[in-house]
């Protein structure tokens, strides 16, 4: 029996926003390490969520085709996002350098505000970030009217909160592990070198653009 039109589009927006979210990204790996943590989770993976809902829904209302005409906004997006991350990686690799450990001491220390802040960067200031949602999900939703339109979007925004939830929560699993300083080094040393590795990837695609 063939699904509903609102329901195969619902399940295509969360495959589609599933599958382009599930990465090692810059904003992965801060959900990941403040999961371990045990700091503001539930701040850090609720603004994550909902700024890709509402970047999807800017997606499918119709920001996708206006950013993708937009060189000026796309070069601003490269290089600032490029910046925040080679600078993010080299305090990543200090760390790896001086590991620390996991203790319940170090639960809840870090600030709050910088916390949201940092959250907020890794979203915003993070090119693939619009290429995903605005343009990609947007171009994509194209294709349905209506109830399906509607649908597929949240379908796409039900995929972030389920995964960015996944990993901030889930996270807390792994904290026998980061107990010992080398599991940190390792972590924050694979930090170092994938937000580097963004950063002169968007570098190079913006030079070469």
């Amino acid at each position: 029996m063939d699904l509903p039109a609102s329901l195969q589009a619902a399940v295509t927006g969360f495959l589609l926003g599933l599958g382009l979210i599930v990465a090692i990204g810059a904003q992965n790996a801060f959900v990941l390490r403040q999961g371990l943590l045990r700091r503001h989770v539930l701040v850090v993976t609720t603004l994550c969520a909902l700024s890709d809902a509402v970047l999807i829904a800017a997606g499918v209302a119709g920001l996708g085709g206006l950013v993708a005409r937009s060189p000026t906004l796309l070069t601003v997006a490269t290089l600032g996002g490029a910046a925040f991350l080679l600078a993010y990686g080299l305090l990543a690799a200090r760390r790896a350098l001086r590991p620390a450990r996991l203790t319940a001491a170090e639960v809840g220390e870090a600030g709050l505000g910088r916390v949201v802040a940092a959250t907020l960067a890794f979203t915003f200031l993070n090119p693939h970030v619009y290429l995903d949602t605005v343009v990609l999900v947007g171009s994509l939703s194209a294709r349905y009217v209506g109830e399906a339109r509607f649908a597929f979007a949240l379908g796409a925004m039900t995929a972030s909160f389920l995964w960015f939830y996944s990993l901030g929560f889930g996270a807390r699993l792994l904290a026998p592990l980061f107990a010992r300083p080398a599991a940190w080094r390792v972590l924050d040393g694979l930090i170092a070198c994938v937000m580097v590795a963004i950063a002169l990837s968007l570098l190079n695609a913006w030079r070469t653009g």
